[in-house]
């Protein structure tokens, strides 16, 4: 498979997780990684900032897509199967924009710095 074909592939499978997400056949362990996956995908924030030399654009190109992966080995095949269908062309205009996506990666970023002043000074 090529780079290509995996880019348009996680075009459709992020918009099947949110919808497998909603999905009442889905496992709760599913649910939670469906859960990270789509909000770190979202996300207008990143956990490597893309500005950082060669690490910024590595965790959308390894971590996003073992996300996905991890994800989907949860989900049934047949919820997978018909939330993929429901998904194709879903965000053609591109993904949803929304402030509150960024959320975990905010809070995350904070309990970095939180950790790293805790260390330096007490």
């Amino acid at each position: 498979m090529s780079l290509k074909e995996r880019a348009r592939k996680l075009q459709t499978d992020i918009p099947a997780l949110f919808l497998a997400l909603k999905d009442k056949e889905t496992p709760i362990v599913a649910k939670v990684l469906a859960g990270i996956t789509v909000a770190y995908a979202l996300s207008p924030i990143d956990l490597v900032p893309d500005f950082i030399p060669v690490l910024g654009y590595l965790d959308d190109v390894i971590l996003l897509p073992t996300f996905i992966v991890a994800t989907i080995k949860f989900i049934p095949e047949n919820v997978l199967e018909r939330c993929r269908k429901k998904s194709e062309g879903m965000w053609k205009e591109g993904k949803p924009k929304k402030w509150y996506y960024a959320m975990p990666i905010v809070l995350i970023w904070l309990a970095i710095i939180a950790l790293l002043l805790k260390v330096i000074f007490f």
